[in-house]
């Protein structure tokens, strides 16, 4: 299990509790599978678990799993695990920041119903593009070869 971390958007202070076993298995799966398609050279690279990311001043973040531009650091794609019991600064707090840093990707994991949330970046910011579950297939444009029946993600956790 992971200890509490801190993130702060737009300067105000967020204490994130330790995430529990379920959320930490589902990362896991979900992390090895999107470790799986990164080569070497890529033109992507997959983050460690939380890792820093900064999106302006005032502003850092440790999404759950993030894949960012090899080139420049951009972060392409958030991976946000819903913890039940905290909960909001993922789906609003963090969701508007993503959306305000036209972020391309985003994907809300919910374990409370065993599904995920797929937003896509507009230019008007972003749209829900789908929400999927069981035999539904998460692929991904910016992670060619990615493919995941989202039931085996929670299956046994």
């Amino acid at each position: 299990m992971s200890e509490p971390y801190e993130e702060i958007i737009e300067g105000e202070q967020f204490i994130r509790q330790s995430p529990g076993a379920r959320h930490e298995a589902i990362r896991v799966r979900l992390q090895e599978r999107l470790a799986g398609v990164m080569a070497d050279g890529a033109v992507t690279r997959l983050l460690a678990t939380r890792s820093v990311v900064a999106l302006g001043p005032g502003t850092v973040i440790r999404p759950d799993l993030a894949v960012v531009a090899h080139a420049n650091d951009r972060l392409l794609l958030a991976v946000e695990i819903i913890d039940a019991g905290d909960h909001r600064v993922d789906t609003v707090t963090k969701k508007e920041i993503y959306e305000q840093r036209n972020v391309p990707r985003l994907w809300m994991v919910d374990p409370r119903y065993d599904n995920v949330e797929v937003y896509v970046g507009t230019p008007y910011g972003l749209r829900l593009h789908g929400i999927l579950a069981g035999g539904d297939r998460l692929t991904e444009s910016l992670l060619p070869g990615f493919d995941l029946v989202v039931r085996e993600l929670f299956a046994g956790t």
